[in-house]
């Protein structure tokens, strides 16, 4: 328990900054979930990266190199390195002027004022709010993880993840944005110095890197011993030249979330965003790179595998690692710097009170007749109920954190991003566009989880097997033509945007020309704050 000490310790620590940052705060509702938009570079940088990485980038990266090997790098690392920045660069600096000169507050405010929307923003609403949920699940279900292998199992799963899910809904229900950011600022330093320690400690612990590889190396087809050879050398599904392909697509996800698109909202000044670009991809190579490297070198470790195989829980390895191989008060702090990542959800439940109060509670008259105090409280309340919401949702479900992540939050939101790249950036785009668009998103991603229930997965080593045309199961879900369903699930949702908004007539085009301004000239926003603005062109 002296491990788990050190992570509830930090826990404190986390809350403090919430209830600090609540006696900083305004009391206004931009300041409470916007922070006023005054966050500064540093602290922009930080939080918004520290809160893209979630339990998937420690815990679920280096399970999934446990059990696949160190191309799991590849799979989402490397792609994200460049796709993400790319995207905030491109896309989110627009987020922010837009946001800034109409007053919004929300991605759906945008929507609605962009293509005149009116209730199909709430549409939109829910189905980004679905597939935020899973993200949230992914944190509590980390945060259980975390406490109940760090202490040898003597905290329950469902403390531990009961434990994370109050303390993140009491600095978020507090502190708000700004309590959010300076805690994922915090959280950021110390897992991104995790990464280093840890192989430093553990390559110390296991004998050097170099004999525990030429090890592994050695074990070439020995029975019944999981190593780098053999995840090397046998055939995997999950590094078929397609599903590295597939995997191309899910840092498209990054800019759709809302989470992010808030957090674009709150830069002080666009100067935050040259750095964060130049700086992200560093960020994710020093926190990625080791815990890939783990994972792979713990599936040479006899010990490890073994306490691996008992449990089932191949999440757990990075823990299991230091545990073995690290001194108590060490692992315990290292402990801590893994708590740190899987607490992000912190970001998400922020950004679903935001996005509930703003586009629905706000929109349907609430804040006009209960005022803006009203709506902050409405905000804190809906902060308990996502939270209680996931932690029971965490703890029935039986599946692994990357890939509940991938197949359910990446891969909506990666194919929610035509939407956003057409609201920004395409004249022509509709309101019906939109509507299309999320309808075939979510009848492709409730028909794919239709699919993987009927039809159970294959046990390794059995084969995957076609369950219709086109379509094969795999132990990892249900693949068609050879492609993750985040690439055919993209490419509809982008043709049902182009088809649809092409045959349906457009905004007025006063809100064109406010969006798409004539060279030379400024983005004009309405008078008043962006309520005000949305309610101008409201249908």
């Amino acid at each position: 328990m002296i491990e788990a000490a050190f992570v509830f310790a930090y826990l404190a620590i986390v809350l403090y900054i919430g209830i600090f940052a609540f006696r900083r705060g305004a009391g206004t509702g931009e300041d409470y979930f916007l922070a006023s938009r005054s966050l500064g570079t540093f602290v922009f940088l930080l939080s918004l990266f520290g809160t893209n990485m979630t339990s998937v980038t420690i815990l679920g990266s280096s399970g999934r190199a446990f059990r696949d090997g160190i191309g799991v790098y590849g799979l989402m690392a490397s792609s994200s390195a460049l796709v993400i920045p790319l995207t905030i660069f491109l896309v989110g600096t627009r987020i922010w002027a837009v946001g800034k000169r109409f007053g919004h507050m929300t991605p759906v405010q945008i929507f609605r004022d962009r293509w005149e929307a009116g209730h199909i923003g709430t549409v939109i609403f829910a189905l980004q709010a679905a597939l935020l949920v899973p993200y949230i699940v992914v944190g509590v279900l980390g945060g259980g993880t975390c406490l109940h292998s760090i202490s040898g199992g003597k905290v329950p799963m469902w403390f531990g993840g009961g434990l994370v899910a109050i303390v993140v809904m009491s600095y978020v229900f507090f502190g708000g944005m700004r309590g959010t950011a300076w805690v994922n600022a915090f959280q950021t330093l110390l897992f991104l110095s995790f990464g280093l320690v840890a192989v430093l400690v553990i390559g110390n612990g296991i004998g050097g890197f170099g004999p525990a590889v030429e090890r592994m190396l050695a074990d070439v087809g020995a029975p019944g011993k999981p190593s780098l050879a053999q995840h090397l050398t046998r055939e995997r599904p999950s590094m078929d030249p397609w599903i590295f392909f597939s995997y191309t697509f899910i840092p498209l996800s990054a800019i759709a979330f809302p989470h992010i698109c808030i957090f674009c909202l709150t830069a002080r000044k666009m100067e935050s965003f040259k750095r964060t670009v130049v700086l992200y991809p560093l960020c994710i190579m020093a926190i990625w790179l080791p815990c890939v490297f783990l994972g792979t070198v713990a599936a040479g470790q006899p010990d490890i595998a073994a306490k691996v195989a008992t449990s089932g829980d191949p999440d757990s390895v990075m823990l299991l690692l230091l545990q073995a191989h690290a001194p108590v008060w060490l692992a315990g702090i290292l402990g801590a710097g893994i708590m740190a990542a899987v607490m992000a959800s912190d970001s998400q439940i922020l950004a679903l009170s935001t996005m509930f109060t703003a586009d629905v509670f706000a929109w349907y008259g609430g804040k006009r007749r209960f005022g803006e105090r009203a709506q902050v409280l409405t905000g804190r309340v809906f902060v308990i109920g996502v939270t209680v919401a996931a932690f029971i949702i965490a703890m029935r479900t039986s599946e692994h954190i990357f890939d509940i992540a991938i197949k359910y939050a990446f891969t909506g939101y990666a194919a929610l991003s035509p939407l956003v790249v057409a609201a920004l950036f395409w004249r022509r785009s509709t309101k019906w566009g939109a509507l299309a668009s999320c309808v075939v998103i979510a009848a492709g991603l409730i028909g794919v989880a239709v699919l993987e229930q009927i039809h159970a997965a294959p046990v390794p080593p059995e084969k995957p097997y076609a369950i219709g045309p086109g379509l094969v199961r795999t132990p990892g879900g249900v693949m068609a033509l050879g492609l993750m369903p985040v690439v055919p699930l993209v490419g509809l949702s982008a043709l049902a945007m182009i088809v649809v908004s092409l045959v349906t007539p457009p905004p007025s085009a006063a809100t064109v020309e406010r969006y798409f301004p004539r060279p030379g000239e400024a983005l004009r926003p309405l008078p008043g704050s962006g309520r005000a603005a949305t309610a101008a062109v409201r249908t």
